[in-house]
């Protein structure tokens, strides 16, 4: 049944909503269920006092005394000076900003109850703005822990915990599921959601504050439970869609690219192909997320699935991010699918006027088989005559609403297109049944064969020096160098060494060697240009921003140096690293940075120097960030996890993902309530 919006407690009759009302919708807090399941961060002990004399030094305590004075002092500054008494001591409050209303509701009070980090200052114990409550001696203490929401500077905690138990008391927490069907050792929902909003005195604080408690896990049960079945759900929803069945024919594209190819499919290769193969040939829309590390030959993947689609007379999309991506994508596919009788559009933002309008016409006619972009292929005036299939690569960088556009293009036809998705950012096993749960993953975990192992080393920008002279050597010896800085210009609020200052930099120091400057700025054709005179070897050193981060392929480029490496994050530096290793000759990356580090900073850098497997950098990732972070513009479905631990939480995943395809079978009311319960409308995010 649906749940009932949140009445925040006495609201004011006003047309108008108060400043708490708004933060509390800001926070999503809109719902009964919503206030039920807005859980604390932290408690505090309001059930007992402590003796003024029993106080201890960085400690926070209550206790409660009689009024001896209070006044307003000049110490340098207007302070409110208040001294308690208790049969045991004398605790001096201290306020540093007040209101008069504060001055005169202490100055008038017989007995106070603070609550407060005690130190001992120059006159004696003290609390700097204590939580102040005036009582007589009958007012009973708390019964419970007091609860500390997340909240924001708008919503005061006295207001939200009213809201929020006044929503636990209306929300409709009844069972959902069958009996039999929760993990043994938790107890119902209901009285989980209670104890976790007012716990006993006698409650362990640590089982609560690292949710090991078997209140937290039954939540997290239901959470990953709702979440498994939404994707479920949508998986199934696809399913029923349909799409065009794209079988490749005997002596077709598909074998022609094949045998044109100057290179041997890896096993990882021919796995993956006939896993998208299959699921081409079927008239349900694929939803594929082809992943591999850097290097492991995921757009020769892409290009014999397109060469499917084409022979089936079908037309294929190809999405990047960046413009420079798409180009090296375009170039590759040109290379093989050209030879073979095939027209290639190029349709991005850069491309205008004439030329672009002849795109746009190829497009729309079904003349070019296969479009090649950036995110201008989902705009609204590109027109596909026949679009079968449909691949994005670096699909975490692209939003739901981008992805939902590249399928509506065949809406017309009432059919769906095949959906490839490809990442060189591996997925952790824990990430891929949760958020992906909905995709079918195929892995290229073998790289081809002739690649060389990258040595990554760290050094201090105190060494700057020495690594100019190791790539005066390595250009010496015929190797080609990236230097790769963050940014392209001074900037007042980072000091960082700048793309610009440095090309100048090496421009005079490596006198005779040809070097060169490429970043984002740059237009298209100054772009095309540098990267042309690199790849053929006139230019042996390119100094970069991050626009080389995917998709740059120069065999002979053996090292790369990466600039104040601890403002990168770990998955861009192990793909600016894959920029190297890509020919036979040994291969280096230094990564140069500025003490001191953070921790985040030594974890990066260290995880770079002791592997170089994606799937672990992934996972260490993962840990350093978090999932909300580490999966990109996926932002949709990393809201969606709000108590539960993607690296902790193995088992009650491992319960949710079994137990949700018989509930949705058997028991199709309840699932739905399920979901509704916990996502709410955020479900619809996961059916991109």
């Amino acid at each position: 049944m649906p749940e009932a919006a949140a009445q925040p407690p006495a609201p004011a009759k006003t047309a108008t909503k108060s400043a708490p009302q708004k933060a509390m919708e800001k926070l999503g807090l809109v719902r009964d269920i919503d206030l039920a399941l807005h859980l604390p961060m932290r408690y505090e002990d309001e059930t007992r006092l402590t003796p003024i004399a029993a106080l201890r030094e960085g400690e926070a305590a209550q206790v409660e005394g009689v009024v001896v004075d209070c006044q307003v002092e000049m110490r340098g500054r207007r302070q409110l000076l208040v001294r308690l008494k208790d049969d045991t001591g004398t605790l001096l409050l201290r306020f540093l900003h007040f209101y008069p209303s504060q001055q005169k509701q202490m100055s008038g009070a017989d007995r106070l109850r603070v609550r407060g980090e005690a130190r001992v200052g120059f006159f004696g114990r003290e609390m700097v703005h204590p939580v102040v409550k005036v009582v007589d001696e009958t007012t009973p203490l708390a019964q419970s822990l007091t609860p500390v929401y997340p909240a924001s500077a708008q919503l005061p905690q006295a207001y939200l915990r009213k809201a929020v138990a006044s929503g636990l008391a209306r929300a409709d927490l009844r069972e959902l599921l069958p009996e039999g069907v929760v993990p043994r050792g938790l107890p119902p929902l209901k009285d989980a959601l209670h104890y976790l909003h007012h716990p006993p005195p006698s409650a362990s604080l640590a089982a609560l504050e690292d949710h090991s408690h078997p209140a937290w896990q039954r939540l997290k049960f239901e959470e990953l439970l709702a979440q498994q079945l939404s994707q479920l759900q949508a998986q199934r929803e696809r399913a029923r869609l349909v799409a065009p069945a794209l079988q490749a024919r005997p002596g077709g594209l598909h074998e022609q690219l094949l045998g044109a190819l100057p290179f041997q499919l890896t096993a990882a290769q021919q796995r993956v192909a006939e896993e998208i193969a299959q699921d081409l040939a079927r008239p349900q829309p694929m939803h594929r997320l082809l992943q591999g590390d850097v290097g492991s030959g995921k757009t020769v993947v892409a290009a014999l699935a397109a060469a499917v689609a084409i022979d089936a007379g079908w037309q294929c999309a190809l999405m990047a991010p960046t413009e420079i991506l798409a180009e090296q994508h375009f170039r590759k596919l040109v290379g093989w699918l050209e030879p073979l009788g095939l027209k290639i559009a190029w349709i991005t933002g850069s491309v205008k006027g004439k030329a672009r309008q002849k795109m746009l016409d190829a497009a729309a006619s079904g003349e070019a088989q296969l479009v090649v972009g950036t995110h201008a292929v989902i705009e609204d005036k590109v027109k596909f005559a026949r679009l079968g299939l449909a691949i994005i690569d670096e699909q975490h960088r692209f939003g739901v609403a981008q992805r939902l556009a590249l399928r509506q293009k065949l809406k017309a036809m009432a059919l769906e297109p095949h959906m490839l998705m490809m990442s060189a950012t591996p997925i952790p096993r824990t990430l891929a049944m949760t958020y992906f749960a909905d995709l079918d993953v195929s892995t290229i975990d073998e790289l081809p064969p002739g690649r060389s192992p990258i040595v990554t080393k760290v050094f201090t920008d105190s060494k700057r020096d020495d690594v100019i002279d190791k790539i005066r050597m390595a250009v010496a010896d015929g190797a080609q160098v990236y230097w790769v800085c963050p940014l392209v210009e001074e900037s007042e609020a980072v000091d960082l060494r700048n793309a610009t200052e440095t090309h100048e930099e090496l421009a005079a120091t490596l006198a005779g060697t040809k070097v060169g400057l490429l970043h984002g700025r740059m237009s298209p054709a100054d772009k095309a240009a540098v990267m042309a005179e690199f790849s053929s070897g006139q230019m042996r050193v390119l100094v970069a921003t991050t626009v080389i981060e995917v998709g740059v392929d120069v065999p002979n480029a053996s090292l790369m140096v990466i600039e104040h490496a601890e403002r990168f994050g770990l998955a861009q530096l192990h793909q600016l690293r894959g920029r190297v290793g890509r020919g036979a000759k040994a291969s280096v990356c230094v990564l140069i940075y500025t003490p001191p580090l953070s921790d985040t900073g030594k974890s990066r850098l260290k995880a770079m120097a002791e592997t170089t497997d994606g799937f672990e950098i992934a996972r260490r990732d993962l840990d350093i960030r978090g999932p909300g972070e580490f999966m990109g513009s996926r932002q949709s479905g990393a809201g969606l996890l709000r108590f539960a631990d993607l690296q902790e939480d193995a088992p009650p995943l491992v319960a949710a993902r079994a137990l949700a395809p018989r509930l949705l079978d058997e028991h199709p009311a309840a699932a739905q309530r399920q979901v509704m319960r916990w996502l709410g409308t955020k479900a619809e995010f996961l059916k991109a």
